[in-house]
């Protein structure tokens, strides 16, 4: 009070008696050649005077404020909320990304003070190299590990394994485990990148291929029973499938209940189908119910629907062939008891 002040005259009402007077009109607007203070591309540095879920507001001087947008505050860091970095008050540098003079807005960026570690990505991890990563993340279809700090890729549930069908990457491996992986691809500009862990390693389905012949007996523990179906477990870390043949929905799970998980059971090597990861084998018992030719049905239906690479016929063993013989000669028929019969096993 009985200050003595100096103001600007804004504005003179006659009428009214009024004088309209201003004070910060004694200085230059802070917006006036904003742009010129303030260039694009240039480090500024302010104080955190605002704090939203979307960004951090900074002053860099009384009446001019810039955003630093959540997304621009780190290349690699997925950062939900800027109070997981800065709190009030903080002073901080920040890059000018750009500036409307007429909206009085600046927006800054922090990320920009340093250099995008994915602009030279490809270079660092070439496809077809193998790197050590750590385990971040488990999720239903795969593995997020970190290759480096703030760079993560995807290990795709069906890259775990080269022989078994892997539902959750924690059969495989856990959080926090370190372990190797193979990179099979990488994506700047999605800044993405594929990892396999089972590419580490040879491929053993050439192996598998030759050690299971079509024809050969082989034997394993049952490890599930299905409705459709009985996987054992056999040599060389592979499956082996006994498919149920042609039988209604009943029969099949009567069928099933024969059969308990930790049994031991053998069948006939039919092929092996290195894309499903399975070794198919034949049980006669298993290939239908009910009539005495449902067995030799599936085998002469197989050998007559089975391609191979050379041409050649595959060389099933000779009661197998007699028993389709013998079918063919009666000209019996196995047919499905309900709709829902299927020959296909599905995991």
């Amino acid at each position: 009070m009985n200050e003595n002040i100096t103001v600007k005259v804004i504005e003179y009402d006659e009428e009214r008696k009024r004088v309209s007077l201003g004070l910060k009109q004694l200085v230059p607007h802070p917006w006036v050649d904003v742009e010129i203070k303030y260039p694009m591309g240039n480090v500024v540095k302010g104080k955190v005077v605002s704090l939203t879920n979307y960004g951090a507001f900074i002053e860099l001087e009384p009446g001019v404020e810039g955003l630093i947008h959540v997304s621009e505050i780190s290349w690699t860091k997925h950062i939900k909320n800027p109070s997981e970095v800065y709190s009030m008050g903080d002073e901080i540098e920040a890059k000018v990304l750009s500036i409307y003079t007429e909206e009085r807005k600046i927006s800054l960026g922090v990320k920009q003070l340093l250099p995008d570690p994915w602009d030279e990505i490809e270079e660092r991890y070439m496809v077809g190299t193998v790197h050590k990563c750590i385990v971040q993340n488990l999720t239903q279809f795969g593995a997020f590990a970190e290759l480096e700090e703030g760079i993560d890729g995807l290990v795709h549930v069906s890259d775990l394994s080269w022989t078994k069908v892997i539902k959750h990457p924690k059969e495989v491996v856990e959080k926090g485990q370190e372990f190797e992986v193979r990179i099979l691809e990488v994506s700047r500009d999605n800044r993405r990148i594929s990892l396999g862990y089972r590419q580490v390693f040879d491929d053993p389905w050439p192996g598998i291929v030759d050690y299971y012949q079509a024809g050969n007996e082989v034997s394993g523990e049952i490890i599930r029973v299905l409705d459709k179906g009985i996987i054992i477990q056999l040599e060389l870390e592979v499956e082996g499938i006994m498919p149920f043949g042609k039988m209604s929905k009943r029969d099949r799970k009567a069928l099933a209940s024969q059969y308990e998980v930790g049994a031991n059971l053998s069948g006939i090597v039919m092929k092996v189908a290195p894309k499903d990861k399975k070794v198919v084998l034949y049980r006669e018992e298993l290939a239908g119910t009910g009539k005495s030719t449902s067995a030799t049905d599936e085998v002469k239906q197989y050998l007559k629907n089975q391609d191979t690479d050379s041409g050649e016929k595959l060389d099933l063993p000779q009661e197998l062939m007699d028993l389709a013989s013998q079918a063919e000669k009666d000209g019996v028929s196995d047919e499905p008891s309900d709709s829902e019969s299927e020959t296909n096993v599905e995991e």
